[in-house]
């Protein structure tokens, strides 16, 4: 907003709060998908040295299989809740937009 326009008193959020949000949930999206990227790079480093090491030669295809399925079902989680964030993210910019033009046309 420009220094000549006064705000509108009638709003019920904060638009710089409305942006703080936005940018912090935007920085923990991505601060979700590092942890859980960590998550999966050291749940694969563990499993193969497990295997290296003979720990898991006893065990079946469907053992493996399934150890296999439990690695990649927790970076599953953290696609959703990235996607969730970043949704929530934009959301709030997309919502905070339309308010503006509907004002702006409401002035016209």
């Amino acid at each position: 907003m420009s220094e000549r326009e006064a705000p509108f008193l009638g709003t019920y959020f904060d638009r710089d709060a409305v942006i703080r949000w936005s940018r912090i949930l935007g920085i923990l999206a991505w601060v979700v998908a590092a942890v859980y990227a960590a998550d999966l790079g050291l749940g694969l480093t563990v499993q193969v040295l497990q295997y290296a090491r003979g720990i898991l030669v006893g065990q079946g295809l469907t053992d493996r299989l399934l150890n296999l399925l439990y690695l990649l079902l927790r970076p599953l989680h953290g696609i959703h809740y990235f996607g969730l964030l970043q949704a929530l993210s934009k959301g709030l910019l997309i919502a905070l937009e339309m308010e503006e033009n509907t004002r702006r046309a409401a002035r016209r």
